[in-house]
């Protein structure tokens, strides 16, 4: 696929998806391919191309003598990162941010115990390193920099859990993570007592203490929430 190929392609994946997840194209609608093709000035190739990527994330199916549907919401993957990014960016997102946060929540405690007890010297370092990240970067609004370490930091939590079903949540917590900044639903600054119980977690990580890794890991997914509470009501 050439570059302005794979750009054409990416501007009609996104827009459809777009479509999709925020019910302009509610379940049951019917895309064809040569009506997509002419509205996006695309061949049917390119079409085609993104029928596959949305078919592979369930958000549609298509149909001999009917065409490309649009498929139930309870059959997308509502696990995959641009799905996800989508929902976000659609007019559902308090219900998403809040629907996403307390599956984090449900997690991640245990797989920061768990880090407690199998992280190597290494992760333990990393942790430690994006946690100042986090500090170095929670003030004077470098709210990028700051995503930076925090995405990084989960990333290590969830890979030192040793649990390979925990790691693969690492795209949707950053997914998370980055929502959350793009569409303002942060303070300009990092709550400081956020800030400063990733760097207690890096610790207890480091410490080999799970029960308190667990702990401090609930401390940030109420305080997440508490924060949906105030921005996305």
């Amino acid at each position: 696929m050439t570059t302005q190929s794979q750009g054409l392609h990416t501007h009609v994946l996104d827009t459809l998806g777009l479509e999709i997840s925020s019910g302009q194209c509610p379940p049951g609608s019917v895309l064809r391919t040569d009506e997509l093709a002419q509205r996006f000035d695309v061949s049917r190739t390119v079409i085609r191309e993104v029928i596959r990527v949305l078919e592979s994330m369930h958000l549609v199916e298509s149909r001999r003598r009917v065409g490309v549907t649009v498929r139930p919401t309870e059959t997308w993957n509502v696990y995959d990162p641009q799905v996800i990014r989508w929902r976000l960016a659609g007019s559902d997102r308090p219900r998403q941010l809040r629907s996403l946060t307390v599956l984090r929540s449900a997690i991640e405690p245990v797989a920061a115990g768990l880090a407690a007890r199998h992280a190597t010297a290494e992760q333990c370092a990393e942790l430690t390193e994006r946690a100042l990240g986090m500090v170095a970067t929670s003030r004077g609004q470098q709210l990028e920099g700051y995503l930076e370490h925090d995405i990084a930091f989960h990333r290590i939590v969830l890979n030192a859990s040793g649990n390979e079903m925990f790691a693969r949540l690492g795209d949707v917590v950053a997914e998370v993570l980055a929502g959350r900044t793009h569409h303002q639903v942060m303070f300009e600054d990092p709550d400081p007592a956020a800030v400063t119980l990733h760097v207690r977690l890096a610790e207890a990580v480091r410490e080999g203490d799970p029960e308190a890794a667990e702990r401090i890991t609930k401390e940030i997914a109420v305080g997440a929430l508490h924060e949906l509470d105030v921005l996305a009501p």
